[in-house]
C-alpha cells in the first residue's frame, strides 16, 4: 500500500515488501484453478495478473542493470500491452495459459523479489556501495502503483469469474467480523447538493505532490460555471425508484448509444444483481445478499449513470467540477477502501459537507479521457503506460472499497470504456448553477 513520497529513502524497500505481499495475500484464498481464471476478454486470472506485475519489475528495473531474466519465455506470455518490448500473448486467451502453473508463479515471484531487495539495498540500504539513484525510485514507485490497479484488477476479475459459478462461490466467507451491512446507526439520509461558485481553478497534480501519473500533469487552470455535486453517492434506494418508473425502457432518459446498449444486451439491473420483487439481490466477494437500501448503487456502466442522473433532474460531473471540490474539502482523503476489508461498498454515514468521495465506488463522469493541456509522453516504451489509451473512454474518480488506501489522491484518473461494468462503478449527481 503506497502512501506519499516518503523523505526517508531507506523506506522504499519496505515498501515493496508490503505491496508485493499484500498481493499475495489476495490470491492466497484462490485456488489454483480459480488463479487459472477468466471470463471475458477485459479480464485476466489472477496468475497472470501476479506474474505480469513482477515482469513489470523484472523488465523495467532489473534487465536494463543487467539481472539475467528468470524465464526468458515469460517475456511473450506476461507483457500486456508494451509494442516497444516486443511480442505479447494475446489478452483474450491469458486463461488458455495454463503452463507456467500458480506455484511456478510464486517461484518467479519470489526469484524477481529476491534481485529487487538486492539491489534496493545496494542503491539505499544502510551499507550502500552505490549513489541513491532518484531515476530508480521513480521506476520502483511506478511499479509499486502499477501493482496496486493490478491489486484491485484481481478482486474485480474474480468476481466477475465467480459469479458466471451457479455455485455463487464466495471469495471470502461474510462473518460477524464482517465491517459490511448498513450504519445503522448513521443513515445516510436525503441527499443534498452542495454548491460550488467556479470560476478559474487549478487542477492535475503539480509540483511536489506525491507520487502522480503522467495522466495527472501538467496542473493547469480551467474555467468552471458554477455547480453543484450531491453530498453523497447514489443508493439503492434511489436506484429502485429508477427501474419501478421503468427507466431502463424510457429512451428519452439515456444517450442514443446507451439504449441501444442496454436494449441489446437486455440489462435490467446493475451487473452481479438481480431484482426478486422489490428486493436487489447482489453477488459479492463475500457471496449473495439482498442490498440494503442505504448501500451505494454500484457496478453501472456509465450509460446507466447517464439515465439515472437524467431521470433525477441531474447530469453527471465533469473530472475537473470533481477534482474542484476533491481539493476544496481539503483534508486526508478517508473512506471504505480495500484495507478496511468490507469488500463491499458501504452507506454514507451521516455527517456534512461531500461524503463519500473517496473509496466505496468510482464515481463516472461526463468527462472524456485526453490528455491535459501540455501533456507529453515520456520516451520509450512507459511512455505507453497511459498516454495510447486516451480516446474513446470516460474518466472516473475517487476508488473504491476494493482499492488500496494510499493508492488515491484527488487527481487520480481512472478510465475506462463506457459500457464497463465490472468494476465498482458508481454515481454522484452534479447540477448546474447554485442548487
Amino acid at each position: 500500500m503506497s502512501p506519499p513520497r516518503r523523505a526517508d529513502a531507506s523506506s522504499l524497500a519496505d515498501e515493496y515488501r508490503r505491496v508485493r505481499a499484500l498481493t499475495e495475500r489476495l490470491a492466497a484464498p484462490l485456488s489454483a484453478e480459480d488463479q487459472g481464471l477468466q471470463s471475458m476478454p477485459a479480464c485476466s486470472p489472477t496468475k497472470w495478473h501476479r506474474a505480469h506485475t513482477t515482469w513489470f519489475f523484472e523488465t523495467f528495473v532489473l534487465e536494463p542493470r543487467g539481472v539475467p531474466v528468470h524465464d526468458a519465455r515469460y517475456g511473450v506470455l506476461f507483457n500486456s500491452y508494451y509494442v516497444a518490448i516486443g511480442a505479447r500473448h494475446a489478452r483474450p486467451a491469458r486463461g488458455l495459459l495454463s503452463r507456467p502453473s500458480a506455484e511456478e508463479v510464486t517461484v518467479y515471484r519470489r526469484a524477481v523479489d529476491a534481485r529487487m531487495l538486492e539491489l534496493l539495498e545496494r542503491v539505499e540500504g544502510p551499507d550502500a556501495t552505490e549513489a541513491k539513484r532518484p531515476d530508480l525510485r521513480a521506476l520502483v514507485e511506478l511499479g509499486l502503483a502499477h501493482e496496486q490497479q493490478h491489486q484491485e484488477l484481481i478482486l474485480t476479475d474474480v468476481l466477475h469469474a465467480f459469479a458466471q459459478n451457479p455455485l455463487r462461490p464466495a471469495y471470502r466467507a461474510r462473518d460477524a467480523s464482517s465491517p459490511s451491512g448498513p450504519y445503522a446507526e448513521n443513515s445516510p439520509g436525503k441527499s443534498s447538493f452542495i454548491a460550488f461558485e467556479g470560476g478559474l481553478v487549478e487542477i492535475g497534480a503539480g509540483e511536489g505532490a506525491s507520487f502522480r501519473f503522467d495522466n495527472e500533469e501538467p496542473r493547469h487552470r480551467t474555467w468552471l460555471e458554477p455547480f453543484a455535486l450531491a453530498d453523497r453517492l447514489l443508493t439503492v434506494g434511489e436506484w429502485k425508484e429508477f427501474a419501478r418508473a421503468k427507466g431502463y425502457e424510457r429512451a428519452g432518459l439515456w444517450l442514443s448509444e446507451g439504449f441501444d446498449w442496454a436494449s441489446a444486451h437486455q440489462v435490467q439491473t446493475p451487473l452481479h444483481s438481480r431484482l426478486d420483487g422489490d428486493a436487489l439481490i447482489r453477488f459479492g466477494l463475500r457471496g449473495e445478499h439482498q442490498a440494503h437500501d442505504d448501500e451505494p448503487i454500484t457496478h453501472l456502466s456509465f450509460y446507466e449513470a447517464d439515465a439515472l442522473a437524467r431521470f433525477f433532474d441531474a447530469r453527471l460531473p465533469t473530472e475537473a467540477e470533481w477534482e474542484h471540490a476533491a481539493c476544496h474539502a481539503a483534508g486526508p482523503v478517508v473512506g471504505n477502501f480495500l484495507e478496511d476489508d468490507a469488500l463491499e461498498a458501504l452507506p454514507a454515514r451521516a455527517g456534512d459537507g461531500l461524503r463519500q468521495l473517496h473509496g466505496d465506488a468510482w464515481e463516472w463522469t461526463s468527462s472524456g479521457y485526453s490528455p491535459y493541456p501540455g501533456f507529453r509522453a515520456p520516451a520509450g516504451a512507459l511512455g505507453e503506460y497511459n498516454g495510447k489509451f486516451m480516446v474513446n473512454q470516460l474518466v472516473l474518480r475517487g476508488g473504491s472499497c476494493l482499492t488500496p488506501r494510499g493508492h488515491v489522491r484527488p487527481s487520480y484518473r481512472n478510465f475506462w470504456h463506457p459500457d464497463t461494468r465490472f468494476q465498482r462503478t458508481g454515481v454522484r449527481l452534479a447540477r448546474s448553477g447554485k442548487r
